[in-house]
């Protein structure tokens, strides 16, 4: 059989956690509480920064990120010592409540174990949040993010197969910075399974996680 030609790595989302928050040390949760970054948090992006960003932006297409401070912070502080050689300001960057954190409504600020305490068998999986957003809510403003994603990079590989785009040039990333709940809720959807397997992702507070395609086949969805 003919070799097939080479391709280049497929496109990539970047999907990263803000960074350490007085609420997340504690495990209140924090969903509309717009709270900064601790001294720690801020310090530890500060020098993560270069390790997770390096070059990369030379093939983002896209950001996204959370409106809340401890997203966008995080965002600055990732590319403060960037020195790569294309300009972060010329990529398409858009701030949207649609990467916002799960809506806690009554849970705000509350810890799990304190919910427990009158609820014990609440989990946020099975029973979304009074006041808040279910989980059918949940899944659907994670989709929409997700199809929007995988559009942009649809057009990227198209360009790549058909010769129009040289691979690795701006090419198809898209980074997304967001919250805790929203990104185990993206992992999970992101290969297509039920948002209830969110709860068996460990997503680190400044932690990246990476979405991409097996098989160089967008109809592969799969994690890194």
């Amino acid at each position: 059989m003919p070799s097939q030609p080479h391709l280049p790595r497929m496109p990539r989302v970047y999907l990263v956690r803000h960074g350490e928050t007085e609420w997340s040390l504690s495990g209140q949760h924090t969903g509309r509480t717009d709270i900064p970054l601790t001294e720690n948090g801020e310090k530890v992006l500060s020098k993560l920064g270069k390790q997770i960003v390096g070059d990369g932006s030379n093939t983002l297409s896209r950001i996204i990120k959370s409106p809340r401070k401890r997203a966008q912070t995080t965002f600055d502080l990732l590319f403060s010592h960037y020195q790569g050689s294309r300009d972060i300001s010329s990529i398409p960057s858009e701030t949207t409540e649609s990467v916002r954190e799960w809506d806690y409504g009554e849970y705000e600020g509350i810890t799990s174990k304190k919910i427990h305490e009158s609820s014990p068998d609440w989990d946020i999986f099975k029973d979304g949040c009074p006041g808040g957003e279910s989980l059918q809510e949940m899944k659907e403003r994670v989709d929409g993010v997700i199809e929007e994603i995988r559009k942009t990079h649809q057009e990227y590989w198209t360009r790549v197969k058909s010769g129009e785009c040289e691979a690795g040039t701006q090419g198809g990333d898209v980074l997304v910075v967001s919250h805790g709940h929203f990104s185990k809720c993206f992992l999970a959807r992101w290969i297509e399974t039920d948002l209830s397997n969110g709860k068996h992702f460990i997503v680190d507070a400044g932690g990246v996680s990476v979405g991409s395609y097996d098989h160089k086949d967008l109809r592969e969805p799969a994690l890194q």
